[in-house]
């Protein structure tokens, strides 16, 4: 004889169930007044027959056609008010579910015009919040007949979801700040995200409640990566790789003259490169060589440190870091370097 359900209930923290289905296979058998108990942190959606008929909060509930109206069309008029039917009531947990991490995968690509390669690739990770808005709703759509639904079932769901209103919202801002000034507008950023994706969490129950930019920084990505990506032409990827062998040789891996400045946020060697390539690609004469002169003369015929990374839009610590290595030629006087013209321009010629 199937046994009858007087109570029903899940007394559980749900810490990281959002769904819970009783019973979790099968249906169970109930009659009018059998029991619902719902705590408060939860709300219970009454099925049957593939049909959601209600939703009760905390508290506990008599079944009745006070209570599922609905019911009495599906189960009939019920006799002496204890004919069995069958069942199924879903354990909605409505806790915040915080702390959720996100993070991008690929680098995304922005546009950053007039600095180094004039696109910018960037990194980022953070946290998140959700909450379920409609039990029955986020029920039928997601959780069908499962007969238990956790917060690891819907994260890359969610996560997708974040990251694409992320990327959308960055290639949006690039056009009217630096890649330097995204990095400090992480809250902006962060606020418009949880704003975009709204919608798209509301349309399967849920509620965004908070989304966080821990940290935005370039990628770290190599030139060989960035060319896999395609990202780069072959003479752009020579010149870049010879712009990863002058990091390394200067032991300097953090100094912020690497590949990642340049490209990531238009710092680095990147814009000198790029414009070295183009004088070297020009043919003599004309414009071109008024261009090269006029980037000649803006060197000066000799140069501290300081005045020597200003030119290359590094840092002075990376500039000292070449000469210590031996790859940029400088003259030491007392305590400080002094760099010719001449020195500058081999070095930059490799």
């Amino acid at each position: 004889m199937a046994r009858i359900f007087d109570v029903v209930e899940y007394p559980s923290e749900m810490m990281d169930e959002i769904v819970h289905r009783f019973p979790e296979t099968g249906v169970a058998d109930l009659r009018f007044g059998s029991q619902v108990i719902v705590r408060e942190a939860q709300r219970a959606v009454f099925f049957r027959d593939g049909h959601a008929l209600d939703v009760l909060g905390p508290g506990r509930h008599t079944i009745s056609t006070a209570n599922v109206p609905l019911l009495t069309d599906l189960v009939g008029k019920a006799f002496g008010d204890r004919t069995p039917f069958t069942a199924e009531v879903y354990y909605v947990s409505m806790r915040e579910f915080a702390d959720r991490k996100w993070g991008t995968p690929q680098p995304i690509l922005v546009r950053n015009p007039g600095m180094g390669l004039g696109v910018a690739l960037l990194q980022g990770f953070g946290s998140y919040s959700f909450q379920v808005r409609d039990p029955q709703q986020f029920v039928t759509q997601i959780v069908g007949s499962q007969g238990m639904y956790r917060t690891g079932d819907i994260e890359n769901r969610l996560r997708t979801m974040l990251l694409s209103k992320l990327q959308d919202l960055l290639g949006e801002t690039a056009a009217k700040n630096s890649v330097a000034e995204l990095i400090g507008l992480t809250e902006e950023i962060g606020a418009g995200v949880r704003a975009k994706a709204q919608d798209d969490f509301a349309a399967i129950g849920l509620t965004l409640k908070s989304f966080y930019i821990a940290n935005l920084k370039p990628s770290d990505k190599s030139a060989e990566e960035l060319r896999q990506m395609g990202l780069l032409d072959m003479t752009t990827y020579t010149q870049l790789q010879a712009a990863d062998a002058m990091r390394d040789a200067a032991q300097n891996p953090s100094g912020g003259a690497g590949l990642t400045a340049g490209i990531g946020a238009g710092l680095g060697i990147g814009n000198v490169l790029t414009n070295t390539l183009q004088g070297a690609n020009q043919p003599g004469g004309g414009a071109a060589g008024g261009g090269a002169a006029r980037a000649a003369a803006a060197i000066p015929d000799v140069m501290t440190p300081a005045e020597a990374a200003a030119i290359l839009k590094v840092s002075e610590e990376d500039v000292v870091a070449a000469i210590n290595a031996g790859d940029l030629k400088a003259r030491k006087i007392g305590n400080a370097f002094r760099i010719s013209k001449e020195a500058l321009e081999a070095f930059l010629k490799g």
